[in-house]
């Protein structure tokens, strides 16, 4: 069965993570071929031809400019013309708006892939016009937000993203510790994200600020300025931890390629949200890490995050967070039981081969 991916492409994250993920374990599911189509170049699209995966350049389309629209899809139509897929999987509503219509005039089985809270915006008013043969969503807590984009009963369909377990990385400790100037008795407190406001930097840097006095941690942020509010936002962060007296102590590390080999030098990941994280795959791969999580109690992480994997924290509450990190950081035993209970959740939410079977189902269906 082949399967036509059809993604923006211009940022990084959890859904490119994703993608990258199917393209390199497409060996578990052989009966499922992806392909990709993308509207730009970037770390996606290297990462995946890196991966041997099939990627087309599909133009890029502003929704206020319609000829640019028209334009995008005169070429989706023509790449499914000449490789037609048994079913495409449209993933965001900017994706599935402008590109989606084509494959219904081709008769082509249309999936919908819907990875952030549906918000009621423009892109969202355009997917509408073209209803999915079905409807995927990345977590629940998503899938409460689809019916402000498809209304009506039965909802969407819920697939976890696929985080496989990365391989044993902790012989590499010291040297990433000497990397990045940090004491190797030093407890790590890390985040990698995005450097979006609504990521809970600002939480973060307060609550560690309210542990100043405790010598015992440093922290590490993980995550690169890719557009102009995030460069903002980075360096307004920057100045808060001047202003709190921790700079010295906190790394900032831009955007890298290697959160896995990270996260294996780390003792505790933090990321206390102001919004709902849609599913929050980094909490995944710092349980793989055997890492205890520290999240706020919103979207994606109520539903990935247990007592027995780490703790979940009021929302936008500083004193919280830091309450949750002081315990942590005075009991090693306590993070060794919640880092070691990690990967047995890891891979029940999201073990690759058990994810991409259950997608090929689906998507198998759709295209029968």
């Amino acid at each position: 069965m082949r399967v036509l991916h059809v993604y923006a492409g211009n940022l990084y994250g959890g859904v490119e993570a994703m993608l990258a993920t199917f393209a390199r374990q497409r060996g578990l599911v052989p009966a499922m071929e992806p392909r990709f189509a993308l509207a730009f170049e970037g770390r996606l699209s290297r990462e995946l031809r890196e991966a041997g995966a099939e990627v087309a350049l599909l133009p890029g389309a502003r929704i206020s400019r319609p000829w640019t629209v028209w334009g995008a899809q005169r070429e989706m139509a023509k790449l499914l013309a000449a490789n037609r897929p048994d079913t495409a999987v449209f993933h965001s509503a900017w994706a599935h708006g402008i590109f989606a219509p084509e494959a219904r005039r081709a008769g082509i089985p249309i999936a919908f892939w819907l990875h952030d809270m549906a918000s009621g915006g423009a892109a969202e008013r355009l997917a509408r016009r073209t209803w999915p043969n079905l409807s995927i969503c990345t977590s629940y807590s998503v899938r409460e937000t689809l019916g402000q984009i498809f209304p009506g009963p039965g909802g969407g369909t819920v697939v976890y993203p696929s985080v496989p377990a990365p391989p044993d990385l902790s012989a590499e400790r010291e040297a990433v510790r000497q990397e990045l100037e940090t004491d190797a008795d030093s407890v790590v407190v890390i985040q990698a994200s995005r450097m979006e406001p609504w990521k809970g930097h600002r939480v973060h840097l307060e609550a560690l600020g309210a542990l100043r006095d405790d010598p015992r941690w440093t922290c590490w942020l993980a995550g690169g300025a890719q557009r102009p509010h995030e460069t903002e936002h980075r360096d307004e962060m920057r100045a808060l931890a001047e202003r709190l007296g921790i700079a010295g102590r906190v790394r900032w590390l831009g955007e890298r390629a290697d959160v896995p080999r990270l996260l294996a030098a780390a003792d505790v990941l933090c990321q206390p949200n102001l919004g709902p994280e849609p599913f929050g795959m980094t909490y995944v791969e710092a349980m793989h890490a055997r890492l205890p999580v520290v999240a706020a109690a919103l979207g994606g992480a109520r539903e990935i995050v247990t007592p027995e994997t780490g703790m979940l924290v009021a929302a936008d509450d500083p004193a919280a967070t830091a309450e949750a990190l002081g315990t942590l950081l005075g009991d090693a035993e306590l993070r060794g039981r919640l880092g070691a209970a990690g990967p047995a959740r890891a891979r029940e939410l999201c073990d690759p081969e058990m994810q991409m079977r259950r997608l090929h189902d689906l998507l198998a269906t759709v295209a029968r």
